[in-house]
């Protein structure tokens, strides 16, 4: 559904998206995550055509931004970071001249009081924008995304200065469009991309640093992984069982753990999973297993980590 190759936006010296490239299918909800500054509003905004790219191409099902402008942002409905809406207007008054700007042509009456029920304005349709919370704020900017049913929809920062009850609404909106839309959502926070995204993309300084499916991504952090393991028995026998597993890398004693038993923590592969030989490899060597935990740190910690790594490897 949407194909972006080598894309590249300079500003004089600053480079703000350093050459791009990723897919999003029919139907996927992709969540687009990095840093503030990263520049992921920069990418979403070159993908609705708001702005130009320096280099690459942008396709979305089938029609290149740049040489078809009109045709492909009829294709995308867009909410930016800040709604763009009339605050004197009513919600369906808005609705109304925005379903015009568009030049939709699907019936108007019908269209709009389906696009409000769809978000949860039904019973908003007389207010005034500007009487609302921002949570009903916030559907209302997506309300005006979805008009004329486009095939696809770009959030960016959908949930920022919401409370948790109206990002919690907003996520249930999110995956619900998910159903008959592609969707492209950006944010700052990763547990907001892990509970609503199928796939996850990473950005850092402009750069693609990670591109995984949401249950993935805890592999896709880390090049490697580690237990904490509480072992009874010499710790040059536990070290020695332990190392004799082909995917083990690293064993480092850490403190006592009470009468003949220590702490370890065991760095291994990413994406393998050796709790079941650990447990054997010990078991032959009678060396009985108190306690066994994973030790890789957070999703956040994690995420941290990568992307200041990928700073540092800029400033090298």
């Amino acid at each position: 559904m949407i194909e972006v190759k080598h894309l590249t936006k300079r500003y004089g010296k600053i480079t703000a998206v350093d050459d791009i490239s990723f897919t999003v299918d029919s139907g996927e909800v992709l969540g687009f995550l990095g840093p503030n500054g990263a520049g992921k509003s920069t990418t979403m905004n070159i993908i609705t055509g708001y702005i130009s790219s320096t280099e690459g191409t942008v396709t979305v099902d089938g029609t290149e931004i740049l040489k078809e402008p009109k045709k492909t942002k009829q294709k995308i409905g867009y909410l930016p970071e800040i709604p763009p809406l009339y605050m004197e207007m009513t919600v369906r008054k808005y609705l109304e001249f925005m379903f015009d700007l568009k030049q939709v042509k699907l019936p108007k009456a019908k269209h709009v009081d389906e696009v409000m029920r769809l978000v949860g304005l039904e019973k908003h349709g007389k207010r005034l924008i500007k009487n609302l919370s921002k949570g009903y704020r916030q559907r209302v900017g997506f309300a005006q995304a979805l008009l004329g049913n486009p095939p696809v929809i770009i959030l960016d920062e959908p949930t920022v200065g919401l409370d948790p009850k109206q990002i919690i609404e907003i996520r249930k909106l999110i995956k619900g469009l998910g159903k008959k839309h592609t969707v492209i959502f950006s944010s700052h926070v990763l547990s907001e991309i892990s509970a609503t995204c199928d796939r996850v993309i990473i950005i850092s300084d402009g750069k693609l640093v990670a591109d995984a499916k949401s249950d993935e991504l805890h592999n896709v952090l880390s090049d490697k992984r580690r237990l904490l393991l509480t072992v009874e028995g010499k710790p040059s026998e536990v070290s020695e069982a332990l190392l004799k597993l082909p995917e083990v890398q690293r064993v480092k004693k850490l403190d006592p753990a009470g009468k003949g038993a220590f702490s370890y923590s065991v760095e291994f592969n990413a994406g393998e999973d050796i709790r079941r030989a650990v447990f054997r490899a010990l078991s032959r060597s009678d060396c009985p297993i108190l306690e066994m935990r994973s030790g890789d740190g957070s999703l956040e910690e994690l995420y941290l980590r990568l992307t200041e790594n990928a700073k540092e490897g800029e400033n090298e």
